[in-house]
Parts: structure tokens; C-alpha cells; sequence
């Protein structure tokens, strides 16, 4: 008995040196327990250790899959084994419970090129190993599925729901924020219509980045950490953005706190479904889209509450200023540093964890789950049967990092290089024979979509502005030929025209020119002090004898004017805040956070019944409704009737949303999910941008081209989407 303790206590120790010398070798954790090892001495070791203990009844996994225990002496061990690993940490060496020879249900079979120094006719056959990594991924998925079902559904996912909400509310508040702040930001930056447009556009396009970046990085690194990461540089740069001064700092802050936020909704979605049994998902991520619509809501309300109060703003001289629009952005930025901090109280995806080979880590967070539920549905006693769950089989990848001489900036440079393979590996798999029939469909449908949806919603505001304006130029009142001596002018002048003027001897002081237009006239020995203006011209006009102080009338606003003997003193500089435009700015709050609000009955609707039809049909039948309801844009020819459409439609799209992101979680594996859903609402971003540009292009002009192209995208989007696979009631791939 003491020669075999010796034996064994033999065996441990040249295990642990043969550990010790692969992670020095290889910079990776060898903690896994190895069903060969091309090693000598580790066989001879096995074969002594084998003889020595042959009475010995050492569990082995089963060949189906299972991994309850059972009254047997082997599933005792297993649970010894959980037990013992228990409180694992990541950077140990090898665990007790593998010296003890317990079995693992995530054994993995490493490639004998991790040891070094081997010959080519080691490698692993990479077809086979494709196989049987599929195999695995099978085995499980129906595993998990059933796990999760032990688990149960309550107090942990709840939490996790309110914490992933935060999240996607923070990317719907983004959605809104330039649209809001552009009408007091174009004045305060001096922003011509080009710089708008850009400014408007620049958030999609950062957007579009981050949700291919972050999406990629998810499947490599981790879904908690890389949304983390993401949250955090929006966070920041939606914080600088509020209190940098030029056009391009501004634009640039926003465009990489889109990059941040662009990895919300890919990497939240994925996150999310994996903590939910197929009985619960489609019902609960759907539920988790409601968020998005509490985003813009806020981002309205906000708006409404903060911009139009000048009064909270300082500035210092006239090379600072900060004004209420930016206090308002500084706002915006909450809810992602709100879910930043609530996020760090959550655990990794055991589901990722799984499909990394890190059993003991999934295995005690599953636990976690497992146990907060029960405590709160009142059944502390009820332990977690699970003992061993199937992991993926792995291929560790030697890197060249140079030997402790290389700098460090160096061995990042490797590090970040061999990541972007990976990732980039990982991205040209989804168009694997496997997936390519999938992926294209899905991209037709979500170009689609994101084309007629946000091509769209962006038209609605632009035609109510449109019909406004025209409203406001049928109200414009137009003098001929008049002729005013002696008079001061003291009160807001608005919304008129006066052609062939002769003014003598006037004083215009501390007013407001509000779209203001003067043509052919004549001003005469006239004073103009403390003049604010918008929208207002001097056309052929001629000034004899006249001073301008303190004015904004710019010799731009002078078209082809005469200046005769008069002077321009202390003008103001820059832009100043239009604070005429104050009705027309609650205008704009107001119908966004109509058309937001519209969206609920939608939400509800697609929540209650996303596991009862399925999402095929709720996919395509609310995109055919969404098309019918586009003829009627036809008839919109007021701003309440816009008002009424742009609801209409915001209402019954969203469930084609919502079924969009549950298929598109459900059709992925794991190791591909958040890596397509990245790349597909990238493209969604994309469409968004082309969709923007070229209905905006259409205001003004004519509705047929708008109503013509948003239906011809929807009624392809509902046809593509009948031709996609069903995925209720499956296990999560």
C-alpha cells in the first residue's frame, strides 16, 4: 500500500513538472485533464499507476452524455470532482481532483503540437477535427438545454434582463441624441448643410463599425467583458463630446462613442439567450426589445426637459461656451455608465465558457443561476444535480511571442495581430457551405428592413418640418413700397417680406429679425444696435450714413447690397443660439417621442405571441402589414396625419424587429453568433445610411419615390424571410 502511495504521490509530482514546462513553453493554461499525451515518462507513469491501482473503481463518462448523478459510486466521484474544483481559480496549474484521476466531461484531446517539437505527421487531420468539434457542439446544445431547464426560469434572469436593458437603452439614446441637440449645435458650431448632414450621418457609421468590431470580439474574449469594453468608450467619448468646442473634435467624439455603442445590441441579444431555455426565449428577448423603446423615450424626455432652458449654461468669453445642449448629451450618457457598473456584478456566458473548454468556471456560474432562483421561488434545499457537462473540443495555437527579450508594445503587437486572425477566421466561417444560403438570405432581410424602416423614420420628421415650413411661408406678410421715418423699432420683427422700402432716420434696438427679408430698399442715416437675426437678408438693398453695432447682420446677409459711408462696430462673434426656434424644438421632442412611445403595443404583441406562432411568421407578417400601412403615407398631407402614419408604422415594425433578432440569435452557434449578428447589423447600418440619403433627397419633391421604394424592400424582406428555417422550440446551437 505504500509503495503504491509512493507511486502515485511519483505520478503527481512529474505531472505537475510536465504542466509546469508546456505552460512555460506554450503560454497557455495546460489545467485540463488529457485523454493521451505523446510524452514517454507520462505513459509509463499511467501504465504503473494503472496496474498499481487496477482494484480501484474510477468513474468514466458515460457514452451517452449523461452527467446526473445517480446512487453509483462513479457518479459520486463526479460530484467529488465538482466539489473539489469548486472555487477554482483560472491561473491555477492543474487541479486536485485531476492527481486524483477523476474523469472530466470536458476532456479535451490537444493536438500534439502543443508540446513543441513535433513533426508534421502529428497534426491532427483539421477535417476531422471540424467533425468532431460539430459533434460536440450537438452533444452540447441538448446538454445545455436541459440544464438550463433544471435551472429554471426567475430571480437571475430577471436581473440579468434589467442589467442587459440598460445596455440596449443606452444604444436607443444614441439613436437620438444628434437629432435633438443638431438645431442648437448647427448655431452654436456654425454648421453649414453639409456638416449637418455629416453630423447626422456619423453615428450610423460608427455604429456600423462597432457592431462588426465588438461582435467579432465577443466570440474571441468574452460577451461580458467586450461589452464592458464597448460601454466604456461610448461612455467616455459621449462625455467629451459634450464639452469639446470645434465641429471636428465634436464629430469626432460622436463617431467612436457609436463605435462603442455598436456593440450593444449584437453582443446583448447573444448574452442574453444564452441564460434562456427555448420554452422562455423567444417571449423574453422579445420582452428585452422594450428597452430600446425606453431609450428613446428617455432621449425625448430629456430633450424636452433640458435644451429649450438656456438658462443652464455658462460660458467663459466667447472662446467657451457651454450651453444646455450639451448638458443635455451629458445626460444621455448615463444609461451606459449605469449599466457599466451593474454589469461587473454579472458572470461570463457559461454557454461561452462551455465552447472554450472552461468547465469548472460554467459549471459554478450554471450553479449560481441554479440557486438564486431556487432561493427566491422558496426552495433553498434543492441542490444542483449536475456533475460534469460536455465541453468543445479545443486546438491551442502556439504564438511566437520572441522570448522574455521582446519590448512589450512588441508582444501586444503580436497578441492584437493573432487576435484580429482569429477573428477574421471566425467571420469567414458564417459563409462556410454550411451557413452561405443562411447568412445571405439574412442579409437581404435585414438590408431590407433597416433600408425602408430608417429611410422611413427619418422622411416622417423631414416631411412634418417640410409641411410646417409651408405652413409658415402661407402665413408671410409682404409691404411694397413703404416708407418709415423717424420710428424706433423695439419688438420682434417675423416672417416678412418688404420690397422697394425707403426707411429714414430709423432705429432698430435690442430686437429679434426672425426670416426677415428686405429687397430693393433704401435705409438712410439708420441705427442698428443689439440685433439678433435668422433666416434674414438684405437683397439689392442700399445703407447711406448707417452704423450696425453689436449686430449679427454679417455682409453675408448683404446680397448684392451698397454700403455708403457706414460702419459696422463690435459685431458679434460666431453663432448665436436661435432662441426663436424654442415651439418648433418641442415640435421635434414631441413627435419623437410619439412615434417612440407607438412602438409598445407592438412590443407586447410580439412578446406574447413570438412562442406561440413562431418568428417566421411573425417576421413576415408583420413586414406585409408594414407594407400595406405605406399606401397610406399617400394621404398624409398634414402634419397631424404624418404624425398619425409615422406611429402607425413605428407600431407594427417593431415586431418584425423582434422576431429579426430572435431568429437571428437562434440560426448561429455559439462560437458564430455574436460574430454574424455583429456583421449583419453592421450591414443594417449600412442600409440605414443609404436608406437616409436617398429618402431625404426626396422631400419636398414628391412621396411616390419614398412610399415606392419602403414597400418594394419590405415586400422582399417578408418573401426572403418565409424561405428561412424555423426555430421554435429547438435547442440554442
Amino acid at each position: 500500500m505504500e509503495e503504491g502511495y509512493r507511486d502515485r504521490t511519483a505520478f503527481i509530482k512529474g505531472a505537475k513538472d510536465i504542466a509546469k514546462e508546456v505552460k512555460k513553453q506554450a503560454g497557455k493554461k495546460v489545467g485540463r485533464h488529457m485523454d493521451r499525451v505523446s510524452d514517454e515518462y507520462s505513459k509509463r507513469s499511467y501504465t504503473r499507476f494503472e496496474e498499481e491501482d487496477d482494484d480501484d473503481d474510477y468513474p468514466v463518462q458515460a457514452q451517452d452524455g449523461s452527467y446526473y448523478r445517480s446512487n453509483s459510486r462513479a457518479n459520486d466521484d463526479e460530484g467529488a470532482h465538482s466539489d473539489s474544483t469548486e472555487g477554482h481559480d483560472e491561473d491555477d496549474e492543474i487541479y486536485e481532483g485531476e492527481y486524483q484521476g477523476i474523469p472530466r466531461n470536458d476532456s479535451v484531446e490537444k493536438v500534439d503540437r502543443q508540446v513543441g517539437g513535433v513533426g508534421q505527421s502529428q497534426f491532427r487531420d483539421m477535417t476531422q477535427y471540424e467533425g468532431e468539434r460539430r459533434k460536440d457542439q450537438e452533444e452540447l446544445a441538448q446538454q445545455y438545454e436541459t440544464i438550463l431547464q433544471e435551472c429554471g426560469h426567475g430571480r437571475f434572469q430577471w436581473t440579468l434582463y434589467f442589467v442587459l436593458g440598460l445596455a440596449l437603452m443606452a444604444d436607443g439614446v444614441e439613436i437620438f441624441v444628434v437629432g435633438f441637440v443638431l438645431p442648437s449645435a448647427e448655431k452654436d458650431m456654425c454648421l453649414s448643410e453639409p456638416n449637418k448632414g455629416m453630423l447626422g450621418l456619423i453615428v450610423y457609421l460608427g455604429m456600423m463599425v462597432g457592431a462588426f468590431v465588438w461582435g467579432g470580439l465577443a466570440d474571441r474574449i468574452g460577451r461580458r467583458q467586450t461589452l464592458l469594453i464597448s460601454l466604456s468608450i461610448n461612455s467616455v467619448f459621449a462625455f467629451f463630446s459634450s464639452f469639446v468646442q470645434g465641429y471636428s473634435s465634436f464629430l469626432f467624439c460622436r463617431l467612436l462613442s457609436g463605435v462603442g455603442i455598436g456593440g450593444s445590441i449584437p453582443i446583448v441579444f447573444s448574452y442574453y439567450s444564452e441564460f434562456l431555455a427555448q420554452e422562455k426565449r423567444g417571449e423574453h428577448l422579445s420582452w428585452l426589445c422594450m428597452f430600446w423603446m425606453i431609450g428613446g423615450i428617455y432621449a425625448a424626455a430629456m430633450a424636452w426637459a433640458i435644451i429649450p432652458h438656456y438658462g443652464w449654461s455658462f460660458q467663459m468669453g466667447s472662446a467657451y461656451q457651454f450651453h444646455s445642449w450639451r448638458v443635455f448629451v451629458l445626460v444621455c450618457a448615463f444609461p451606459a455608465v449605469t449599466a457599466i457598473a451593474a454589469l461587473t456584478t454579472m458572470p461570463e456566458s457559461p454557454r461561452f465558457l462551455l465552447e472554450n473548454g472552461k468547465h469548472d468556471e460554467a459549471w459554478m456560474i450554471l450553479k449560481q443561476v441554479h440557486d438564486t432562483n431556487m432561493r427566491a421561488k422558496g426552495y433553498p434545499e434543492r441542490v444542483f444535480s449536475v456533475t460534469t457537462i460536455k465541453t468543445v473540443k479545443q486546438m491551442d495555437e502556439l504564438v511566437d511571442m520572441g522570448g522574455e527579450a521582446t519590448a512589450w508594445h512588441q508582444r501586444w503587437r503580436i497578441k492584437l495581430t493573432n487576435l484580429f486572425h482569429q477573428v477574421w477566421s471566425n467571420f469567414l466561417t458564417v459563409f462556410n457551405p454550411e451557413y452561405r444560403r443562411i447568412t445571405y438570405m439574412m442579409m437581404a432581410v435585414w438590408f431590407s428592413m433597416s433600408f425602408s424602416y430608417y429611410g422611413l423614420t427619418v422622411w416622417f420628421p423631414d416631411m412634418i418640418k417640410y409641411l410646417q415650413k409651408q405652413e409658415y411661408s402661407s402665413r408671410t406678410k409682404v409691404f411694397i413700397k413703404e416708407k418709415v421715418e423717424h420710428v424706433t423699432f423695439n419688438f420682434t420683427l417675423e416672417n416678412q417680406i418688404h420690397r422697394n422700402g425707403e426707411y429714414f432716420n430709423n432705429k432698430f434696438l435690442n430686437l429679434k429679425m426672425k426670416s426677415m427679408v428686405f429687397e430693393d430698399s433704401l435705409f438712410e442715416e439708420c441705427y442698428f444696435e443689439d440685433i439678433t437675426s435668422s433666416n434674414t437678408f438684405f437683397k439689392n438693398c442700399t445703407f447711406i450714413s448707417t452704423l450696425f453695432y453689436n449686430t449679427d447682420l454679417f455682409k453675408y446677409r448683404l446680397i448684392n447690397s451698397k454700403l455708403i459711408n457706414s460702419t459696422f462696430l463690435h459685431n458679434k462673434e460666431g453663432c448665436m443660439l436661435d432662441f426663436s426656434d424654442e415651439n418648433n424644438a418641442y415640435m421635434i421632442y414631441f413627435v419623437s417621442f410619439l412615434g417612440t412611445l407607438a412602438v409598445l403595443p407592438g412590443n407586447i404583441v410580439s412578446a406574447l405571441l413570438m412562442d406561440k406562432i413562431g418568428r417566421l411568421r411573425m417576421l413576415a407578417g408583420s413586414s406585409v402589414i408594414s407594407c400595406v400601412s405605406c399606401f397610406f403615407l399617400s394621404f398624409g398631407n398634414s402634419e397631424s396625419a404624418m404624425i398619425a402614419l409615422l406611429c402607425l408604422f413605428g407600431g407594427i415594425s417593431i415586431a418584425s424587429w423582434n422576431a429579426l433578432d430572435v431568429l437571428t440569435v437562434e440560426l448561429y452557434p455559439s462560437d458564430k453568433r455574436t460574430t454574424a449578428f455583429g456583421f449583419l447589423n453592421a450591414l443594417c447600418k449600412l442600409a440605414a445610411v443609404l436608406g437616409i440619403s436617398i429618402f431625404q433627397s426626396f422631400v419636398g419633391i414628391t412621396k411616390a419615390v419614398p412610399i415606392l421604394f419602403a414597400s418594394a424592400a419590405l415586400a422582399v424582406g417578408s418573401f426572403l424571410a418565409l424561405k428561412l428555417p424555423e426555430t421554435r422550440g429547438q435547442a440554442l446551437q
